[in-house]
């Protein structure tokens, strides 16, 4: 994957930057390499998150149960997530962050392989929550250690690039899976994530800087981001904000037979299209939010909000319904943009912050299906999905413009205990 290069030896601003113990000149770390080794793991994560889904018409039958049943086995990655992102975030607060992502790495690999070697279904279940444990500490701490890199004015572009792994994933990684998984069985589609996860601890291993941990971290001060109003309005607005797109995605397959009459064949290639949405605006939403993070952060929800309206009517036509679904992807984005805003708003908790922007991004993925799935047995037929998605996009902007709201009234002296964390 191709990275924009970053400089190599900026040190970071002493008053604005996050607070980072050593900054990647001062390790001689290079900053292309540490970012594309990061986004290595998003590619790892991205792979096995997505893909899980399309294999389940070939895993259900292998493990003798029906398909709703085999849903469960997604559902237990995401609760690793929500569960592993802040335990681990606070458990580890004392741990170097390369030897934090190059464990958490591993333990990624071991619950991919022994899901490639899942005997029965009650192994499949505890394997996937094992693999989705890790999932959001390592983004967390690799956000982290991407901001670490360069100059404050670049912390949400760099932060792209370990994203830019994942999104890339549902363009390359899923298909590649799926097609391993149809060619030689699905196991061997969980064994390939197994070892892109073994040559991401390998990368991080070499090219990330040490990152040790700053001075007085302990679980408790992690646990101090919980104190923050401000951080749990970052993360409902996440959990709410990004369940529209999860509510049209997790039925597009669906509305493309059923109410598009598209054949078999185009929903890989749309699924495709909706991956390049997803990071185009991951890319384009990380440079806005350098410029201007709130504004950035509401103007994303708009957006969704805007495309997932424009979904209802298009669904009828392929050729309609394939640009829409390309704009709902590029309100991705908005992952990035809250992904440094936990960082400012956390202040010197920045670890658990972080990783909990993947558990509210989980709530969203469990949140939108759950919604639009209400919807749909009350009769309201596939296309309105996207009206859910728009409801939830509406309500994660009220809850941007109560953060903003908030932030106003605590004016200069809640930002200068921001700042002053930063500096500790």
């Amino acid at each position: 994957m191709t990275l924009v290069d970053l400089p190599e030896t900026t040190p970071l601003d002493a008053e604005a930057a996050p607070a980072a113990p050593a900054t990647a000149a001062q390790e001689g770390s290079q900053p292309t390499l540490v970012l594309a080794a990061l986004a290595m793991g998003g590619f790892a994560i991205g792979t096995t998150e997505f893909a899980a889904m399309s294999l389940l018409p070939a895993f259900a039958p292998d493990l003798g149960i029906d398909a709703p049943t085999a849903g469960h086995v997604i559902s237990a990655y995401a609760l690793g997530v929500v569960v592993g992102a802040p335990v681990i975030a606070v458990l580890a607060a004392k741990i170097a962050r390369r030897t934090l992502l190059v464990g958490l790495m591993v333990l990624f690999a071991l619950g991919n392989g022994l899901s490639a070697l899942a005997p029965s279904y009650g192994g499949m279940l505890v394997f996937r929550f094992l693999a989705g444990l890790p999932h959001g500490a390592y983004f967390g701490v690799a956000a982290l250690v991407a901001a670490s890199l360069v100059p404050r004015e670049r912390r949400s572009q760099a932060v792209s690039r370990v994203i830019l792994g994942l999104t890339i994933a549902t363009v390359v990684g899923v298909p590649l899976a799926n097609g391993i998984g149809q060619l030689a069985g699905w196991r061997w589609s969980f064994g390939l994530v197994a070892l892109l996860a073994l040559l991401t601890a390998f990368l991080v291993r070499v090219h990330a800087p040490l990152g040790a941990p700053a001075e007085g971290a302990s679980p408790l001060r992690e646990l101090g981001a919980l104190r923050r109003g401000q951080v749990w309005l970052t993360l409902a607005t996440g959990a709410i904000g990004f369940g529209g797109l999860f509510s049209v995605y997790t039925y597009l397959a669906s509305t493309l037979l059923d109410v598009t009459h598209a054949g078999p064949a185009a929903i890989p290639a749309v699924l495709a299209v909706f991956g390049l949405g997803m990071t185009l605006g991951n890319l384009v939403c990380a440079w806005a939010a350098d410029r201007a993070q709130m504004p950035a952060a509401g103007a994303t929800l708009v957006w969704s909000a805007a495309a997932l309206a424009l979904y209802p009517a298009a669904s009828a036509s392929l050729w309609t319904l394939t640009p829409v679904v390309f704009l709902i992807g590029c309100g991705c984005g908005l992952a990035t943009i809250l992904q440094t805003r936990l960082m400012d708003v956390a202040e010197d908790a920045q670890t658990l912050a972080a990783a909990l922007n993947h558990s509210a991004f989980n709530v969203a993925n469990a949140l939108g299906p759950w919604l639009a799935g209400l919807a749909l047995t009350a009769g309201f037929g596939l296309p309105a999905t996207g009206w859910v998605g728009v409801a939830l996009a509406l309500g994660g902007l009220a809850i941007w413009a109560l953060s903003l709201l908030a932030e106003g009234r605590a004016g200069p002296a809640g930002h200068g205990r921001t700042a002053a964390a930063r500096n500790a």
